[in-house]
């Protein structure tokens, strides 16, 4: 049973005019059924839980919600402090933290969301809430922007001189394919062939710009400062991250799969991505081209995974109560389960008891 706390907390900072928001379908996500909002909001809850869940309560829809962002806004708490705050408001039935499939062109992206309410709830009502919200977005149209590390496509510069439009515009219009001729045809044409700079320039194959798989790892390090790879880490790393991409996966789940629940150091970046790309590679996603012809295929589905708050380990609603996957739940709850445990027997503590006191007194000095 709560107990409500007389010290009142010191009131959450002033919202910065130029707070970021996060990426188009990032960042927070108010959810339904909350009450208006109260001088006594949050007053069941721990100073740091109250101060962070006020701050919080005033963003606006869309605002970023990274552990790091939060700690720049609150001065009085660090990372790990505000970390440790925003899994006790998952716990306390204020926030959520999941992650959404959408299509993004011939891709599949993942975007994190965490969806707030002020009105505390229980895990009923958001493992119905993230099953209906599933529901909607599977039925919704998919108008998901692009990712963010396709660059768009410039149009081509406007001819500078009137007199060399013609000459531009053959070079920029690509030739076109020609129909296949008899051989007497071909030979009455040779001016076809007597114009070889007209051609269109081929740009050679080191000019082309790196691939989506080493620009993944080449993000690596700004994602999380434990993994930095150099230019060379990433050329060798390429080919396996490339495997990935080509199993049906998109950037941004390379990027999750490599960063989610790391150690808290890392000694050497470039053997654990190879580990991590060898041991956690993903099963090949079957193609369209295996449907039958003239089946249209399947819708491409959309799926809500709740995340860890803890750790950001994903998993179904009904998986994660308190949005905490089991092993976290345990630390923070010891006896989840509700088990009896035996008690000990008084003579196997004085036995344990004497057993470490022969050990203190084989390590002491003569």
């Amino acid at each position: 049973m709560a107990t409500q706390h007389t010290s009142s907390a010191l009131p959450a900072p002033a919202l910065s005019a130029a707070y970021p928001m996060a990426k188009p379908g990032y960042g927070k996500r108010t959810a339904p059924d909350q009450r208006q909002p109260m001088p006594h909001d949050f007053s069941l809850l721990p100073a740091r839980e109250r101060y962070v869940a006020a701050f919080v309560d005033r963003l606006a829809d869309g605002a970023a919600m990274s552990v790091k962002q939060l700690a720049k806004q609150l001065p009085l708490y660090g990372q790990q402090a505000i970390s440790s705050a925003l899994t006790a408001l998952s716990v306390a039935g204020h926030l959520r933290r999941v992650r959404c499939a959408v299509s993004a062109g011939d891709e599949m992206r993942w975007v994190f969301r965490t969806f707030w309410s002020r009105t505390a709830h229980d895990n009923e009502w958001w493992t119905t809430y993230l099953t209906t919200e599933n529901t909607k977005q599977a039925a919704a149209p998919d108008n998901a922007p692009p990712p963010p590390w396709v660059p768009d496509e410039e149009p081509p510069p406007a001819p500078e001189d009137p007199g060399t439009e013609q000459g531009a515009e053959s070079t920029a219009v690509p030739q076109q394919r020609r129909p296949v001729q008899a051989p007497d045809a071909e030979a009455a044409s040779p001016a076809a062939d007597a114009a070889p700079d007209m051609a269109p320039d081929t740009p050679p194959r080191s000019e082309a710009g790196p691939s989506p798989a080493y620009l993944a790892l080449a993000r690596l390090g700004h994602e999380d400062r434990r993994l930095p790879l150099s230019a060379g880490d990433c050329a060798a790393l390429e080919p396996q991250a490339a495997e990935w991409l080509a199993r049906g996966v998109s950037v941004d789940y390379l990027i999750s799969a490599l960063t989610a629940g790391l150690p808290a150091q890392v000694d050497s970046p470039l053997g654990f991505i190879r580990k991590r790309l060898t041991a956690k590679i993903p099963p090949r996603i079957p193609t369209a081209d295996t449907t039958s012809p003239g089946t249209p295929g399947p819708a491409p589905a959309r799926r809500i995974l709740i995340e860890c708050t803890d750790c950001g380990r994903p998993g179904q609603p009904q998986a994660l109560p308190d949005g905490l996957c089991r092993p976290c739940r345990t630390t923070r709850q010891p006896n989840t389960d509700n088990t009896e445990q035996a008690p000990i027997d008084p003579t196997d503590a004085a036995d344990i008891k004497a057993h470490m006191n022969n050990l203190r007194d084989l390590l002491k000095t003569v």
